[in-house]
């Protein structure tokens, strides 16, 4: 049981920093301003189920499909991390006054459902650097040693993406509600703020991928140089 309760807490603790549900909800709301309550909760809800979904498949299969890709995990995050800090920068001059737009077959909220999972959960909620975490958590079962604690391993660790799911559907549900105690003059700041940290968070993701890239390449040395007679 104390296993149990140790591993929840070390997941939870690892990826609740990472993906910020209060401050991501920010973000969600500058990218949802023109949408009415009930299609703002409906997104909220994909956005937390597929951010469940992902960072679960992540814990299980993120390593085995990075191997089978060849795709490194510092790859992974400067690729990310440079669509963060595009998404970022974007919603940065758009501020709060994002409005909602309409496709031409005149159905309201369509595009913006189609952009539940990109690039509402992927990047922006679950993005690479909290897929980086979990990859790293998941990686960490080989260690155990008996098939019972690998089975507790594993459950702690999907219960705790549940809670961070849950988290992520209430702080975006209620994002509207920080927009009526901020105001729209409040509001459009927070969003602002939050959007130049996003777009800095994802400077730093793609600074620490690339970083360890030019590790990997300086520790390598110098390619022999081939002599012909």
């Amino acid at each position: 049981m104390n296993a149990a309760i140790n591993t929840f807490v070390l997941v939870l603790a690892s990826i609740f920093p990472v993906v910020n549900p209060p401050g991501s909800a920010l973000v969600f709301l500058g990218f949802t301003s023109g949408a009415t309550p009930e299609l703002r909760a409906l997104i909220a809800r994909r956005v937390a189920l597929n951010s469940f979904i992902l960072l679960v498949c992540s814990f299980l299969l993120g390593a085995l499909i990075l191997q089978f890709y060849g795709i490194s995990i510092p790859i992974l995050r400067v690729g990310g991390g440079f669509i963060v800090a595009v998404s970022g920068w974007k919603l940065l001059n758009e501020g709060s006054h994002k409005e909602l737009e309409t496709p031409a077959d005149g159905a309201p909220g369509t595009r913006l459902l189609d952009q539940a999972f990109y690039p509402l959960t992927l990047p922006l909620t679950t993005g690479p650097g909290s897929m980086a975490v979990v990859i790293s958590i998941g990686l960490s079962e080989a260690t155990i040693s008996t098939p019972a604690d690998r089975l507790i391993f594993v459950i702690a660790s999907v219960v705790a993406i549940a809670v961070l799911a849950l988290t992520i559907l209430l702080c975006f549900t209620y994002a509207d509600r920080i927009q009526r105690i901020l105001g729209p003059g409040g509001t459009d700041i927070a969003v602002r703020l939050s959007a130049f940290i996003l777009f800095c968070l994802g400077l730093q993701i793609l600074w620490s991928g690339g970083n360890e890239l030019l590790r990997s390449v300086i520790a390598a040395g110098p390619a022999p140089l081939l002599h012909t007679q």
